[in-house]
């Protein structure tokens, strides 16, 4: 099943919208809708507003006056409330988290800023806001905190997560997560909050940043540079493409049952070496290379508490809300490499930026 946005949500505020999920779910709305989009975002390393430009200003498709900007931090609450009450959202979709396991064990107090204090700000924002509407508005609005399957822990080599997981967060981040989930889940008990939480797996595509382990496969491989794969290389993830992603957001945001959680994934487990050697052949078929890119891959020290594997069940969404993915990994991978080929620049422009080494 695919639903945007019903017909009586006029007003979506989106936070962390500069971000790779959020301008994905920005670009949907404004392309797909006539809905108003707001974008809260504090424009960090790896925020960026060129897919959203792209839209509004080179493709000049999209009516200008339906999107507004709002450069805020959400740690900043007197500014978070202002944003709020400013544009006065029918819907929230709160995606801004510093998400980067590898950021969150050298710098540990950003994570627990952005997503525990950022989170806990911009529930009381919306609480003071919607306390205060008109009961019509009341009873249609709606918070959807997008959060991570990483929140669970480790899996063993069987069995999946699903809604009942017991969370067991082994990372800086997974733990920030998983502690702005419990404190989405105590504003809808405690106040009232309408509330809605999804879980999703690894997320992959165009425009994704390139710290992140596909587009860093793809640029690596492309600049004949060393990949460095953690540990045996046997870690496992299931890959959901962004597309697929943003269409279940909506339709939970639509559709789903309140004080919950869904669990979204792509059905696409791999282990971190076959991400690597599939993308390589991919771009062996592009860019043909003496003995492939595959010998640039290098196996290097594990990081500290590094989940083995991640799958997810999502029938809840599936059986409930009639979602499934319609990308698998050689149709997603295959729209994301070419991608990567032709936006050389802007992934140095955001290497740039970052400043970071790893």
């Amino acid at each position: 099943m695919t639903v945007l946005l019903p017909s009586y949500i006029k007003n979506v505020l989106v936070t962390g919208g500069a971000g790779f999920i959020g301008s994905a779910v920005i670009r949907k709305i404004l392309s797909e809708t006539d809905v108003k989009v707001f974008n809260l975002d504090k424009m960090n390393y790896a925020s960026d507003h060129s897919s959203i430009d792209d839209l509004l200003i080179r493709r000049k498709i999209i009516n200008k006056n339906r999107y507004k900007f709002f450069k805020v931090d959400l740690n900043d609450f007197a500014k978070t409330c202002e944003v709020v009450q400013k544009t006065e959202p029918d819907l929230v979709i709160h995606l801004a988290a510093e998400s980067h396991v590898d950021r969150s064990i050298s710098s540990p107090l950003n994570f627990l800023n952005s997503n525990v204090v950022g989170t806990f700000n911009i529930l009381e924002s919306v609480r003071k806001y919607w306390q205060k509407l008109p009961l019509k508005r009341k009873e249609i609005f709606r918070l959807h905190h997008v959060s991570t399957d990483e929140v669970f822990g480790s899996l063993g080599s069987e069995g999946f997560f699903k809604e009942s997981s017991k969370y067991s967060p082994r990372s800086p981040y997974s733990a920030t997560k998983a502690a702005s989930d419990h404190l989405v889940q105590a504003w809808y008990h405690t106040y009232g909050l309408p509330t809605i939480i999804t879980n999703c797996s690894n997320n992959y595509g165009p425009w994704q940043y390139p710290e992140k382990l596909i587009p860093m496969v793809i640029l690596k491989a492309l600049a004949n540079e060393c990949i460095s794969i953690y540990g045996d290389g046997l870690n496992i993830r299931d890959w959901l493409f962004v597309e697929d992603h943003v269409d279940a957001i909506l339709l939970v945001s639509s559709l789903g049952k309140l004080g919950t959680n869904y669990c979204i994934g792509g059905n696409e487990e791999k282990t971190n070496k076959d991400v690597a050697r599939i993308i390589c052949k991919n771009l062996e078929s592009k860019i043909p290379i003496e003995n492939g890119y595959y010998k640039f891959v290098n196996l290097v020290k594990d990081r500290p508490g590094h989940d083995r594997r991640y799958g997810i069940d999502f029938s809840k969404i599936k059986n409930d809300l009639g979602w499934e993915p319609k990308y698998d990994f050689s149709k997603g991978i295959e729209k994301t490499i070419n991608w990567y080929i032709e936006n050389i620049d802007w992934c140095q422009k955001m290497y740039k930026k970052s400043k970071y080494k790893g």
